[in-house]
C-alpha cells in the first residue's frame, strides 16, 4: 500500500475513534504529544527511535507516520536508512523486509 494512502487511513481510523470515544483520543493524543516534546532528546531522535520501532512492529502505517514525522523534524534520509540498518541488527530479517516501506515512505515524503 502507498505510503500516502497509509497516512490516510491514519487520519482515517484518529477521527472515527476520536467520534466514538473523544476521551480516549484526547488521552491518547496528549500522550503522543507529551512524549514527542523536545528533552534530553531531540524530536528528531524521539522520531528515529519510533521508527524503529515501527519497523520492529512491523506496522507499514506506523513506519509511513513516523518517516514524515522524522522528515518534518529534521532527519535525512541517511539517518533513516541507518535507524533501518539497526533495526535489521537486532530482529533480523523481518526487520529487513520491511525496510521495503522505509523505502516506499522515504520516496513518497522526501522532499530533498
Amino acid at each position: 500500500m502507498e505510503p500516502e494512502k497509509k497516512m490516510g487511513e491514519i487520519n482515517r481510523i484518529m477521527q472515527e475513534v476520536a467520534g466514538d470515544n473523544k476521551n480516549f483520543m484526547n488521552s491518547f493524543m496528549g500522550l503522543m504529544q507529551n512524549t514527542m516534546v523536545p528533552g534530553s532528546l531531540s524530536l528528531k531522535q524521539k522520531e528515529l527511535i519510533a521508527l524503529a520501532l515501527s519497523i520492529a512492529a512491523r506496522c507499514e502505517w506506523c513506519i509511513s507516520y513516523h518517516v514524515k514525522s522524522a522528515l518534518d523534524a529534521g532527519a535525512t534520509k541517511k539517518e533513516l536508512m541507518e535507524t533501518g540498518y539497526v533495526t535489521v541488527l537486532m530482529y533480523g530479517s523481518q526487520a529487513l523486509m520491511e525496510m521495503n516501506s522505509l523505502i516506499d515512505a522515504i520516496e513518497k515524503f522526501d522532499k530533498k
